[in-house]
């Protein structure tokens, strides 16, 4: 019988990023990025409810039972955290484990261009990290939250479902609030926040229209806002923030983001095939009058263009940085065709 500081011992030794716990198969661990069964017997019901109770509090037992699932944290030991997601499925309990490093990566292990640096002394406005689930966005962003702590003087509130890396004080004052124990929503905790004398807020994930104009109106107010969303490249990133407010507003929200948004970070994650790991390929949008216009007027579809003209600010588009790795020989041709925004461009950039 497998306990669960077994299997979290081996996520931790063997660099796993997800641990998957179902009833009828085996843990299955994600490693490098692909599924890897472990070597032991098939989970029955009461495996994986003991397996779950043994790191679930009773109000998470009680969510899930109510709801049919709970998000959490929590640490082991002194190792590593993880991010939980537990749910209901056919009447049984399963669960995926994320792990979250505890080591935070410095701006060049990142890979991020220098430009990138500059927006973290913004006195305000509106920075989005964005790319599909499991892209390393809370990474990137637990990274530049901890360069802004070592190096300026600030009062920085994050608000996180649920919180990942925790920060300690350093030049700068922390405040993490975690949705669910802390706050109800992250509306109310951005209401909140700006109450509470912030110059930095982040906010976990743009998830709903209530949140998303309150952090507009955060990097309006005079704050530096950081958030999340699940798009890719900074055109659509865009798009998805006007879409979702109601037709008559949206002229207002384009207004509002010309003005605000500075910069849009998009990211994924390819294996890596020069040595064993994962890299990432970022695109890199950084406002200027020209995009500023842009957005303003609803030509989203422009951006990318004057992102691939915008070197000299420091931008690139996503397919140029997957191209540059696969030249330099750090992923293979199959992820490059696969992560590029627009792969018919890309072959023929490699000449057919």
């Amino acid at each position: 019988m497998v306990e669960m500081d077994e299997l979290l011992q081996l996520v931790v030794d063997e660099g796993v990023s997800d641990l998957h716990l179902e009833v009828g198969a085996p843990p299955v661990i994600r490693l490098r990025g692909e599924m890897t069964p472990l070597d032991l017997p098939d989970m029955t019901p009461a495996d994986t409810e003991r397996l779950i109770k043994s790191i679930a509090a009773p109000k998470h037992i009680q969510q899930i039972n109510e709801c049919g699932g709970a998000d959490f944290g929590f640490a082991f030991g002194e190792q590593a955290r993880f991010r939980v997601s537990a749910f209901r499925q056919k009447g049984n309990l399963g669960a995926v484990l994320r792990q979250i490093p505890n080591k935070l990566l410095t701006f060049e292990q990142i890979g991020l261009p220098p430009a990138v640096k500059d927006l973290l002394y913004r006195p305000r406005g509106l920075i989005l990290v964005t790319g599909p689930t499991g892209s390393g966005k809370s990474t990137t962003l637990a990274s530049l939250i901890d360069i802004i702590n070592h190096e300026r003087a600030c009062h920085i509130i994050t608000v996180e479902d649920p919180i990942e890396f925790y920060h300690k004080h350093n030049k700068s004052i922390i405040i993490q609030r975690e949705i669910g124990n802390d706050v109800p929503t992250f509306a109310e905790a951005l209401r909140r926040a700006l109450r509470q004398d912030p110059d930095i807020i982040l906010v976990g994930e743009l998830r709903d229209l209530e949140t998303i104009e309150a952090a507009v109106s955060a990097a309006e107010t005079g704050h530096l806002v950081f958030g999340t969303l699940h798009t890719t490249g900074a055109a659509r990133t865009v798009d998805r923030i006007v879409d979702a407010f109601p037709t008559n507003q949206q002229m207002q929200i384009r207004t509002q983001l010309a003005a605000g948004l500075v910069g849009v970070i998009s990211q994924v994650l390819c294996p890596r095939i020069d040595k064993p790991g994962r890299v990432a390929a970022f695109e890199i949008m950084i406002s200027t009058p020209s995009i500023q216009s842009l957005i303003r007027d609803g030509k989203t579809f422009r951006i990318t263009s004057d992102i691939q003209t915008g070197a000299k600010y420091g931008m690139n588009t996503l397919d140029s940085h997957l191209l540059e790795l696969y030249q330099k020989k750090i992923i293979s041709y199959g992820e490059l065709i696969t992560k590029a925004q627009d792969p018919e461009g890309v072959i023929q950039k490699l000449g057919g």
